[in-house]
């Protein structure tokens, strides 16, 4: 009688080489980036669709549908991740996401319906976000070995690069050739390309003792939150990338259109800054892609999230748009670095049975709760400057890169081996 190996034995066996070179990741990585591509060109469309199809508040209205399913629905995404399995929910979203952009084009092709599809397809991306992001979370854990987990986050930042880089240019030109309905066509097909790499990826599953699943959701909720709170690296991890972030998104979003008015820079100097951090963003997941592994990541974690704190503050001080283009890159570098090194200490600490609910609550706090910053941000600089709007934001950031330094749980916290 001849042995087989088990699925877990075969991949071990496959992953041995690095990831950026396994065909298995890879195949994964061509899902993500044309998942994110896809995800560009919709957003695109569906912002020129609403402004075309009713009064600017309204099309506001349309754009923030999502919003509020993906905050509300985020946590228990993570639960149907780790109980149904991360691959499972990821196709399933995609192919979801897929057939509501495709509907939507037909619609649009064919007659004019008002704002009401475009409202329910945000809905629908809304809704599904919510579990789709816990998934791709969790995910990478199950495709390549632990080692190999911090390149695969560097592969990821890659993916989102490219994905800003080319989908909005994209959904630009499918808006000017064809309208919003083939903008939303060619949105769905890029999705689409995603599942069947997806279902050819070879896959880890966890043992049936493993999944730490409960009778419900709502105890399954509870226990994830707990193994966060009752870890000793996850726990101060959590804080310091909700401080980073709180510190991060204003200055970026809202503080940076205000400084380009006053400054004279005008929307080419804001596209050119942007381009300086996406610049910085990029050079530092093509370090850990090419690299791998850095030791004493909780370290590196915290000092990249200081020194970015440092730049953004410096950025409200700098007269020359090149200067600014400079300071935006070592924004990129340091922040793409700490959030790099901060997924992957995510990965590779969370128990994999818990990784969705772990990446549920990450997502949460950099997607749900830290754009709240950005209208008392907004006040902020009204009522005292930029200047102190800025120095505030950094030392808000600089916070996150405190508690990595003083917890010792999270200074120790290396990655494998």
């Amino acid at each position: 009688m001849t042995a087989t190996a088990p699925p877990t034995a075969a991949l071990d066996t496959a992953v041995a080489k690095a990831a950026h070179r396994d065909r298995n990741v890879l195949r994964w990585l061509g899902a993500y980036t044309s998942s994110m591509v896809g995800d560009s060109v919709y957003y695109i469309a569906l912002s020129w669709a609403a402004v075309q199809g009713g009064s600017p508040a309204r099309a506001g209205a349309v754009m923030a549908v999502s919003a509020l399913p993906r905050a509300v629905l985020m946590l228990f995404g993570g639960v149907i991740a780790d109980r149904l399995g991360p691959r499972v929910v990821v196709i399933a979203s995609d192919a979801v996401r897929c057939a509501a952009a495709l509907a939507v084009a037909a619609l649009l092709f064919l007659t004019s319906p008002g704002l009401w599809p475009l409202a329910a397809l945000a809905l629908v991306f809304g809704t599904v976000d919510a579990v789709f992001m816990p998934a791709v979370g969790a995910l990478p854990a199950r495709i390549t070995n632990r080692d190999q987990l911090a390149r695969v986050q560097g592969l990821r930042g890659l993916a989102i690069r490219v994905a800003y880089i080319i989908g909005a240019p994209l959904g630009g030109l499918g808006t000017a050739l064809g309208g919003a309905a083939a903008a939303f066509g060619l949105a769905g097909l890029l999705i689409a390309v995603s599942v069947p790499l997806l279902t050819s990826l070879r896959f880890r599953e966890l043992p049936a003792g493993d999944r730490a699943v409960t009778a419900t959701p709502w105890q399954d909720l509870r226990a994830g939150l707990a193994h966060v709170r009752r870890h000793r690296v996850l726990a101060p991890l959590m804080l310091a990338i909700a401080l980073g972030d709180l510190g991060f998104v204003s200055p970026l979003n809202v503080g940076l259109t205000l400084l380009a008015d006053r400054r004279g820079w005008g929307a080419a100097g804001v596209g050119w800054v942007l381009a300086g951090f996406g610049a910085g963003s990029g050079a530092a997941s093509l370090l850990l892609t090419v690299r791998g592994r850095l030791p004493r990541a909780g370290l590196v974690a915290g000092f990249a999230i200081l020194a970015g704190s440092v730049a953004i503050g410096a950025l409200a001080f700098v007269r020359g748009l090149a200067g600014a283009v400079g300071v935006a890159l070592m924004i990129g570098l340091f922040a793409g670095l700490g959030g790099a090194m901060s997924s992957a200490l995510l990965q590779t600490q969370a128990d994999p049975a818990y990784l969705g609910r772990v990446t549920a609550v990450g997502s949460l706090i950099s997607l749900g709760l830290t754009p709240l910053s950005m209208p008392f941000a907004a006040a902020a600089a009204g009522a005292f400057g930029l200047g102190p709007m800025y120095v505030a934001s950094a030392c808000v950031c600089g916070l996150g890169g405190v508690v990595a330094f003083a917890v010792p749980g999270l200074r120790r916290a290396e990655l494998p081996r």
